[in-house]
């Protein structure tokens, strides 16, 4: 499948590639068997991200220690809602299911179109299609004063 993004977009092709790559390895740090499949079924030129091995090894530690902190908290909070703001094709969703009340993924309409395409989310899982700064965002989440966990991984590339 041919994706043509160019910019800010561009990021969540190269941090999911660096997470499939790492899969891939003979001992991964890192467990993303999602990322590996999307990977294989993009049409898209890699070679930027393979020569970016500082941005490859950050989005590995950064996933190593955002996967912890996020199933540490929901390991003591079973009934959360969490919110991954500008969440590119980020699967720690998948990775933490069952563990959380709801998950929104939330990203800019051209990132959710991107996303849908490879990953069908239904409830527990949702995707809004707005902006970060587009504070009506909050009018698509469900919330009956469960705790709230906010992940803002993909706001701090």
């Amino acid at each position: 499948m041919k994706i043509n993004v160019k910019g800010v977009p561009e990021t969540m092709i190269q941090t999911l590639y660096a997470r499939a790559k790492e899969t891939s390895k003979e001992n991964p740090k890192i467990k993303d068997e999602m990322a590996v499949s999307i990977v294989k079924q993009l049409d898209y030129d890699f070679s930027k991200a393979d020569q970016d091995r500082t941005m490859s090894l950050g989005v590995i530690a950064r996933t190593i220690v955002l996967d912890k902190m996020v199933e540490e908290y929901l390991n003591t909070h079973k009934d959360t809602i969490v919110i991954n703001i500008a969440c590119g094709l980020d699967t720690r969703c998948y990775r933490m299911k069952g563990k959380y009340v709801r998950w929104y993924n939330l990203d800019l309409p051209e990132t959710i179109n991107i996303r849908k395409q490879f990953l069908k989310e239904t409830g527990p899982i949702y995707q809004i299609a707005k902006s970060a700064m587009d504070e009506s965002y909050r009018d698509n989440i469900q919330y009956h004063g469960e705790n709230i966990l906010v992940i803002i991984e993909g706001l701090t590339m």
